[in-house]
C-alpha cells in the first residue's frame, strides 16, 4: 500500500498492511534528523523515516517559527521572542506582545493577513507536487477559533471578554475563523486529504474553559467551518489539534463532524477509555507520551510505550501513531531511533502485542 491509502483505510476503520506512522518535532530535532538521514529539506527526512503523514500549516500559527531572530513581528501584528532553554539545546517561542491588547477600539482598524497571499502555500505546494500521490497531506490551520483570539489580545483578557464582553468576543472569533475558512478552503482546493485545525482548550487534568462557554463560543464556529469544508470536498477528514483533557466536548467535536482527535496526551485522557467509548465514530492521530516516557525515559521505555499505544488505539484501524506532541531537543536520539524502530516492529496487522 502507499502511504495515502494507508492512512485512508485507518481513518475509514478499517486495518490496512500497517499502522500508520507520523512524529511532530521541533525545529532542533528535525535539523538532527536530517543530519542523520542525509535529507536535504524536512519532508525528505520524513519519507525516510517512514512517515504517512506529511503536514505544513499556514495561518496564524505558522507565526512560531517564522524567523530565527531573537524577537519578530509576524504578519498577524504579534511580536515573538525566542526563549533559549536553560541548558542550551534548543529554544522555545513565546508571545512578547498582543497587537489587540488593552482598548477595545484597536480592534476597528485591525486588519488580517490576506488568506489569499500566495506565499503563505508555497510550503505545501511544493509538498503537494512531490509527494501528492503517494502521501497523506495534511494542511494545518490552528488558532482557527479561540487560540488566535487571544494571541492577539492576550490570554487573561480574552477570557475575560467571553464573560463581559461578549459581543467583542464574538466580532474577534469570527475575525480569526474568517480567515482560516478561507484558508482551509485553499488548503482543500490545493489537495490535502486532512485539514488539523483546532484551539488548545484542555489543560493537564480540566478544559481552559468550562464545556458550556467552549459550547457557546467555539462550538458552533467549528460547525460552520468543518460544513464548509465538507461541501468543498465531501472526502475531506477534519482533525482537531486540542492538546490537554478535553473528554467533556469530544461527543460535540464528533457532532460538528470531527474525523480525528489530535494529539492524544496519555497523561492527560487515557487512550484505552477514548477507544473504547468513541473509537467507533472518530480516529486517534497521536498517543505516545512525549512528557515523561521520550525526553525522560529509556530506549526500552519507548518501546514499551509504543506497544501500549498500538494495542489501546490501533485495533480494527482509526489510529495514526505519533507522539503526543511536538518532541523535544532534550529528547536523545536514542529514544527516537526506538519510536520508528516499535512502530516498525509492532505495528503491522494483525497486530501481535
Amino acid at each position: 500500500m502507499t502511504s495515502k491509502e494507508r492512512v485512508a483505510a485507518a481513518l475509514s476503520h478499517e486495518e490496512p498492511d500497517r499502522v500508520p506512522v507520523d512524529l511532530w518535532l521541533t525545529p532542533e530535532v528535525k535539523k538532527s534528523l536530517m543530519v542523520e538521514t542525509g535529507s536535504e529539506d524536512p519532508f525528505d527526512m520524513r519519507v525516510k523515516l517512514g512517515h504517512d503523514c506529511l503536514m505544513s500549516i499556514a495561518g496564524i500559527v505558522a507565526s512560531f517559527y517564522m524567523s530565527e531572530e531573537p524577537e519578530y513581528v509576524g504578519p498577524w501584528g504579534i511580536t515573538w521572542r525566542q526563549v533559549p532553554f536553560a541548558d542550551g539545546k534548543g529554544h522555545y517561542t513565546e508571545i512578547a506582545s498582543h497587537p489587540l491588547a488593552g482598548d477595545d477600539k484597536k480592534l476597528l482598524s485591525y486588519k488580517i493577513p490576506d488568506p489569499e497571499t500566495a506565499a503563505q502555500y508555497s510550503e505545501l505546494s511544493d509538498l503537494i507536487e512531490r509527494f501528492g500521490k503517494t502521501h497523506c497531506i495534511a494542511g494545518g490551520i490552528l488558532g482557527s477559533v479561540f487560540e488566535g483570539p487571544w494571541y492577539l489580545r492576550g490570554m487573561e483578557q480574552f477570557l475575560q471578554d467571553l464573560i463581559v464582553n461578549k459581543d467583542y468576543a464574538n466580532q474577534l472569533m469570527d475575525l480569526v475563523m474568517g480567515f482560516h475558512l478561507k484558508a482551509g478552503l485553499k488548503l482543500i482546493d490545493m489537495g490535502c486529504d486532512i485539514i488539523l485545525a483546532g484551539d488548545d482548550v484542555g489543560t493537564q487534568d480540566r478544559m481552559l474553559i468550562s464545556p458550556a462557554l467552549w459550547r457557546e463560543f467555539v462550538k458552533p464556529r467549528y460547525s460552520r467551518l468543518f460544513q464548509e469544508y465538507k461541501n468543498a470536498n465531501p472526502h475531506i477528514r477534519i482533525a482537531a489539534h486540542i492538546c490537554g483533557y478535553v473528554e467533556p466536548i469530544i461527543d460535540d467535536l464528533i457532532d460538528v463532524g470531527v474525523d480525528i482527535l489530535n494529539p492524544v496526551q496519555p497523561l492527560a485522557m487515557d487512550p484505552g477509555r477514548l477507544k473504547r467509548r468513541y473509537g467507533k465514530n472518530i480516529s486517534f492521530w497521536g498517543g505516545v507520551d512525549d512528557q515523561k516516557v521520550f525526553p525522560f525515559g529509556s530506549p526500552l521505555d519507548v518501546e514499551e510505550e509504543v506497544k501500549i499505544r498500538l494495542k489501546q488505539l490501533a485495533k480494527g484501524g482509526g489510529c495514526i501513531i505519533c507522539s503526543s506532541h511536538n518532541i523535544q531537543p532534550t529528547t536523545s536520539m536514542e529514544n527516537i531511533r526506538a519510536f520508528y524502530s516499535a512502530v516498525k516492529r509492532f505495528g503491522t496487522y494483525p497486530l501481535k502485542i
